[in-house]
């Protein structure tokens, strides 16, 4: 009988974490928020004349993340851009259960701290609906990232979808698995 594989930050939520928050917020453990996916997205204005730079980024996301990209395409033309309808723009990544607690793991024990004068990241990107989005500027703070086969540095967004239904209690949850907010 073979075990399931458990993210360590997906157990430590269930374990230690959930039970915390069901404390402190005075609610039914069904009511404790959660992540529900996380969404990385890396847009590739290049690609219009370039289309060898969506192959790249196609890779280095799918190193990042462990899970392969998706193209996403222009839904509008803009011509002061060359851009027409239908054409490649972008790739995003939608993580999920145990991948979403590994990347956020990775993303605040590895890559955060390798930021050169990190003072933390901001407490203000939330929507309104307990959703955090965070700016990447250089993907090259992830370690699975040759800087030899790296052309030019790019940045991407990282959105946390948490099932939290304010900013307030998606922030608490973000700071008991560690983020760390500079406010």
């Amino acid at each position: 009988m073979s075990e399931k594989y458990r993210s360590r930050l997906r157990i430590e939520y269930e374990k230690n974490i959930r039970p915390a928050l069901k404390e402190e917020m005075g609610v039914n453990i069904m009511a404790v928020p959660k992540i529900e996916k996380i969404v990385v997205n890396m847009g590739v204005g290049e690609a219009i004349a370039n289309k060898k730079a969506l192959d790249d980024d196609k890779r280095e996301i799918m190193a990042i993340t462990g899970q392969k990209p998706v193209i996403n395409n222009a839904k509008k033309s803009i011509a002061s851009f060359k851009l027409r309808a239908g054409m490649p723009i972008g790739t995003s990544v939608v993580l999920r259960k145990d991948m979403a607690y590994d990347f956020l793991d990775h993303l605040i024990n590895i890559a955060l701290p390798r930021v050169k004068d990190f003072k933390g990241v901001s407490g203000k990107a939330f929507d309104g609906r307990g959703n955090y989005t965070l700016g990447i500027k250089d993907f090259l703070i992830f370690p699975e990232i040759d800087f030899n086969s790296v052309e030019k540095s790019k940045g991407f967004n990282v959105t946390i979808v948490t099932t939290a239904t304010n900013d307030k209690d998606a922030k608490l949850l973000l700071k008991k698995f560690r983020m760390p907010f500079n406010s």
